[in-house]
């Protein structure tokens, strides 16, 4: 199913058309009168008496080809309430044999700006699906014309489309099976982002091992695929201010290696790179509406597998830090890919912030199952901003704990640190305490835990299953409010 979506300020032939209006809580009409006609106001007034209320979209039938839809806006009002009822319209017209709506902006409540881009996002948000390799396809198309006053600038229109385009990209590459989407395409996806404005240098094999990233080449080193580092710069601000870091994971298969996985649901692990295509759904965005900061996304790329090359259990390596590991594990990779590109890009691009986004654990999921992503920090400061964005957006995080008692766990006898914590117990903390040790110059750093996020078997409010782009409208949020 397609949506296509058009501004006017007005339109003149409105008979094919059903119409799209919006009323207060309680359904009051009083300030339709001079956008529907009389007889469809007398009408309307006498069906809507023997309606539902508690429900918030409202259809009545004025023939075979128009409707007029009434939807109420709650009391109070905010954002994600108007996104959510976006979504809840994209179920309607999903549903209905209707393809055409005019909605009308003038019948917004004014008590929010860009009250129907708000609307319009959630609708959008909710029609994904990734039908890409359906042989047959949804074939309807719905058009959507927004007339009236209240419609957005250009300006908001251009930021509300990059927030849905940026999302759309990161749903797609975590929906990409690993066949397709292995490191080597991977690469060649994200220096095509250039055209949108970002800077893109991609870090092969040799690259890395000259630069001494042993711990990201370890994991990828079983594969007969590459592995990778690609940065992504964006300059909005055309000065020498220290950017905005976001590093992520991106293991595009994870069979475990040598430490194989259990069959059951390893398919799933072609989500296992869903960090890294956060950064990259976010830095796209930044880039289309020309976002006022200065970021860098810092991704790691690589395809976990057994084979005559791949790591051992037992093996030590030597990381970017000069720090070594022992790999007690080869299905706790994850944390090895981020070990090298934190310190990488700490060092580099000596920025304000890191926030790094991994679905790390199984652990995690245990803890906060799929309501919200486990968040480790060694900054208070960043931490409340990360928590208020997520409720503003309901892309939630909660803070659990970093603590130096934890760090006996990971200490290893034959090197500076293991990659598990074999006595058990506290598996996402031993793992954010691991990542802790390669942030060497104190730089404020946060570590999100997706793996309970990135993906969902069942939907929610503003994604229907599958991938659900987690964390690109989080940070757009923060760096909205907090750094523009």
């Amino acid at each position: 199913m397609s949506i296509n979506i058009s501004y006017k300020n007005n339109l003149k032939n409105k008979s094919t058309f059903s119409h799209v209006l919006f009323v207060d809580d309680k359904f009051s009409l009083t300030n339709l009168k001079r956008h529907i006609s009389k007889s469809e106001y007398v009408f309307i007034s006498d069906l809507i008496k023997a309606r539902d209320l508690k429900k918030e979209i409202l259809s009545f039938d004025l023939n075979s080809k128009k409707q007029i839809i009434l939807i109420s806006y709650p009391k109070n009002l905010n954002s994600l309430s108007i996104e959510k009822l976006g979504a809840k319209f994209f179920n309607f017209i999903k549903n209905s044999k209707i393809n055409d709506y005019v909605i009308n902006s003038e019948t917004t409540s004014e008590n929010l700006k860009n009250f129907i881009a708000f609307f319009l996002l959630g609708l959008k948000l909710k029609s994904y699906t990734f039908n890409k390799y359906k042989t047959k396809k949804d074939t309807k198309n719905t058009s959507i014309i927004v007339i009236g006053k209240n419609n957005p600038s250009l300006n908001d229109q251009i930021k509300f489309k990059a927030i849905e385009q940026g999302t759309f990209y990161t749903r797609d590459l975590v929906s990409e099976p690993g066949n397709i989407l292995h490191p080597d395409e991977y690469a060649k996806r994200l220096k095509l982002l250039a055209r949108d404005g970002l800077k893109i240098t991609v870090y092969d094999d040799k690259k890395l091992k000259k630069l001494g990233m042993n711990t990201l080449l370890g994991v990828g080193q079983g594969s007969a695929r590459g592995s990778y580092l690609v940065t992504m710069e964006w300059n909005g601000l055309k000065n020498n201010s220290k950017p905005l870091a976001f590093v992520g994971k991106g293991v595009c298969f994870d069979t475990g290696g040598i430490s194989l996985k259990p069959a059951k649901f390893m398919e799933d692990m072609t989500y296992d790179m869903a960090g890294s295509a956060v950064v990259v759904g976010l830095m796209k965005s930044l880039a289309l509406r020309k976002a006022k900061v200065n970021a860098v996304g810092v991704v790691g790329l690589v395809e976990n597998m057994p084979g005559g090359n791949a790591q051992r259990p037992g093996d030590i390596v030597k990381s970017y830090s000069g720090k070594t590991v022992e790999i007690l594990n080869t299905d706790a990779e994850g944390r090895l890919v981020l070990a090298d590109a934190l310190t990488y890009t700490e060092e580099k691009f000596k920025p304000k912030f890191i926030v790094d986004l991994a679905t790390l654990t199984g652990a995690i999921i245990v803890s906060l199952g799929s309501e919200y992503a486990g968040l480790f920090s060694n900054d208070d400061n960043l931490s409340n901003q990360l928590i208020e964005a997520g409720e503003k957006v309901e892309e939630k995080v909660w803070r659990m704990p970093l603590n130096k008692n934890f760090d006996k766990l990971i200490d290893s006898k034959n090197a500076d640190m293991q990659n598990i914590n074999y006595v058990g117990g506290a598996g996402s903390t031993t793992a954010a305490q691991f990542l802790q040790r390669f942030i060497l110059k104190k730089t404020p750093w946060a570590h999100l835990d997706i793996a309970g996020m990135a993906f969902s078997k069942y939907g929610g409010a503003l994604n229907s299953g599958g991938a659900t782009g987690y964390g690109v409208r989080l940070l757009n949020k923060l760096i909205e409010d907090k750094y523009e």
